[in-house]
């Protein structure tokens, strides 16, 4: 089709009262350059927000995979003829004692030790005055005058102030995550069902009955590691408090709560609880220390080999090294949530390999 004549399509007509419309500008470089700029800048934008939102993401995924550990505990009081509501109730207030609990058997200790450090301040100054390698190092150097001179200036006490609200900064954020976590946990536990229900519609129909029954799978697998795991590190937590109350270590309760909740965290969370509990031991006596070492380190051998196996084996079928694997990205992506949540994580990825992929590729 030859090109309109100069001044050809331009005189308005019934059909185009405006004038014929041009030749489309689809093909112009700068229309294809301004709209990939704008798709870049939008790719941007959605990952800067997602940057911006982060910690209340994790807040929000933190909560959602909670909520899914604890439907099975809330599904066990149905079954049992409780309504879901009351179910609901009664797991949330064995949550909420549980962190209590925790709270009442952490915060007096840490108090107690605190005003005895500061009582014994004077004390252990003269301690110091009182050792040859540190006086001799005072004559040469004044250690001890230029630490009076630094602690009753007025640095000392603007970066003492500084640090003390820092400190309190952190414990009100603490405290409020986590009570969000603890109402969202609620509100996710309430909804559990009309969630899947609404996500499951979103797949065509003809797969949707698939795609629930391996939602369902998925979750319930997800509700067995967190189930497991919380028996594990229960079974953690009554055996070190009973060593410790033999060992008449001090805080025997609080330190019991404390590897518990560190069992929790795969790969390093057994050793940080057994390490804090041994350094406790120490400070009673060299011998209780040792004991406590030895205790740990042959009680993990046990759970390692005898306990989380068998209490896993009928939640969570994951292969050892894909266990490592998921905990080692997700610390390395998110710290210890992701690290907690690598698993089954792991566990969903390779249930919809087999599930899907893998006939997929026997019919390719």
């Amino acid at each position: 089709m030859s090109d309109p004549t100069p001044g050809e399509g331009r005189t308005p007509t019934s059909e185009f009262p405006f004038g014929r419309p041009g030749r489309p500008i689809r093909g112009n470089p700068f229309v294809f350059g301004f709209t990939g700029a704008l798709g870049v800048l939008t790719a941007w934008w959605l990952v800067q927000a997602v940057v911006s939102a982060s910690s209340v993401l994790i807040l929000i995924i933190v909560s959602l995979f909670l909520a899914i550990g604890l439907n099975p505990a809330v599904e066990g009081l149905q079954a049992r003829g409780l309504p879901r509501l009351a179910a609901i109730t009664v797991v949330f207030l064995g949550v909420i004692a549980v962190f209590t609990a925790f709270g009442l058997a952490i915060v007096p200790p840490l108090t107690t030790q605190s005003a005895d450090f500061v009582r014994k301040v004077p004390l252990y100054v003269q301690q110091l005055q009182d050792n040859p390698l540190i006086r001799d190092l005072d004559q040469r150097f004044q250690l001890l005058d230029k630490l009076q001179q630094y602690v009753t200036s007025g640095d000392f006490g603007s970066q003492m102030f500084g640090g003390v609200l820092g400190f309190g900064q952190v414990i009100i954020g603490a405290v409020f995550n986590a009570l969000t976590v603890l109402v969202l946990t609620l509100y996710f536990l309430g909804s559990l069902n009309s969630l899947k229900r609404m996500a499951y519609r979103l797949v065509p129909r003809s797969r949707r009955t698939r795609a629930s029954l391996l939602g369902d799978k998925i979750i319930d697998s997800i509700g067995g590691y967190v189930g497991g795991n919380l028996i594990v590190s229960l079974i953690a937590g009554v055996a070190t408090f009973f060593f410790l109350v033999l060992m008449e270590v001090p805080y025997a309760l609080a330190l019991a709560l404390i590897v518990a909740l560190t069992d929790l965290i795969p790969l390093v969370g057994a050793f940080i609880g057994a390490g804090l509990a041994s350094l406790v031991g120490f400070f009673v006596s060299p011998t209780v220390g040792l004991v406590c070492v030895v205790f740990f380190t042959i009680y993990q051998q046990i759970e390692n080999y005898w306990i989380a196996p068998s209490v896993m084996r009928s939640s969570v079928d994951v292969p050892p090294l894909a266990t490592i694997v998921g905990a080692l990205l997700g610390g390395a992506l998110l710290g210890v949530v992701g690290a907690l949540l690598g698993i089954p994580l792991v566990a969903a990825i390779l249930l919809i390999v087999r599930e899907v992929v893998l006939p997929k590729q026997e019919q390719a």
